[in-house]
């Protein structure tokens, strides 16, 4: 029998820390505010407390979506965390978060693509689903908490960043849920954007000061039109790996780094922007976690996907790391 991969639940998690573009403006001295709402579209953005970190996060998001499902933690058979903002650098903030959450039948593992991590744990989890019989449920969860990472004195990266989770179970279906995925990456890139310190190539030792201390940093500038030249590419690829047209694809999520970027792909697509969502506005940006945030934003607001629609996942993080796939919503 023909095992297929659905999407059961999602669910989210944002801290109640709220820091608006007014507190930037007084912390760097200088007016951000007006350059974010015109530029990326960013009012505001949410942080995760002191006593709080990825795995806390990730554990919020993942309640909430086993309970949409009418599961317990004990009916996992596996848990995949996308983060790049992990609790250690080993052991993983999957095995992490297992304990937390007490599932104690779940195998574990961390995917590390940036921020097109929940993007390809998703088609890795449908992919275990459909071709191993004793994996009926998966957990999937984007966790962010870059706000460790920042510096906030760095007007690039500090207006950016904020934290959250979004959290999905996967089940068996008797009926396509998963239907294509596609990647596309261009490690030329990999020295662009990212948190240079505390791994093997450069460790820190405990005479580094703050020049060792872990961060986020653009090194280089992107091309300005990477994602406008690739997501498009990307989305025609997966579509017709899935047999169809971009008109059959009734709702699309891209990463919600930039308002305007969102509004020129679904113009290049020629889509209505009826068909995408977003929420860097209110969350600023999540990373991995965003567009599982987003998707369960949609559907908790009643713009969702409803039952039969194709969705279109795009995501792209820093490497260049990109994926794309189609799902069709069972609801």
């Amino acid at each position: 029998m023909t095992r297929y991969a659905q999407i059961l639940s999602t669910g989210r998690y944002v801290p109640e820390k709220v820091l608006t573009n007014a507190y930037f403006n007084q912390i760097l001295n200088r007016d951000v505010d007006e350059w974010l709402v015109q530029n990326v579209g960013i009012r505001e953005r949410r942080v995760m407390a002191a006593d709080e970190t990825t795995s806390d996060l990730a554990l919020h998001a993942a309640r909430q979506a086993l309970t949409r499902a009418n599961l317990s933690p004990t009916d996992l058979d596996l848990i995949i965390v996308a983060t790049d903002t992990p609790d250690y650098l080993s052991p993983g903030t999957s095995s992490v978060l297992q304990g937390k959450l007490g599932a104690t039948r779940a195998g574990t593992f961390d995917v590390n693509c940036a921020c097109a991590g929940w993007a390809t744990a998703m088609e890795t989890a449908a992919r275990f689903i459909m071709t191993d019989d004793d994996i009926n449920h998966v957990l999937v969860v984007g966790a962010y908490g870059m706000s460790r990472f920042v510096d906030y004195t760095d007007r690039y990266t500090c207006t950016l960043f904020a934290d959250g989770a979004g959290a999905t179970v996967l089940g068996v279906g008797d009926a396509p849920g998963f239907i294509a995925g596609k990647r596309f990456a261009d490690g030329t890139y990999a020295d662009a954007l990212g948190i240079y310190t505390g791994g093997a190539a450069c460790p820190i030792t405990p005479i580094e000061t703050n020049g060792g201390a872990p961060r986020v940093q653009f090194v280089r500038k992107f091309p300005a039109t990477f994602n406008t030249e690739h997501w498009p590419r990307l989305v025609r690829e997966v579509v017709t790996k899935a047999g169809m047209t971009l008109d059959e694809i009734d709702f699309y999520l891209f990463t919600q780094l930039n308002l305007n970027t969102i509004k020129l792909i679904m113009e290049l697509l020629e889509q209505p922007l009826t068909k995408t969502h977003w929420i860097m506005d209110k969350w600023g940006y999540t990373g991995s976690a965003c567009i599982p945030m987003a998707l369960d934003d949609a559907l908790t607001n009643g713009r969702g996907p409803k039952p039969g629609d194709n969705i279109l996942f795009c995501a792209s993080g820093g490497g260049i790391a990109m994926a794309a796939s189609v799902w069709r919503w069972v609801g």
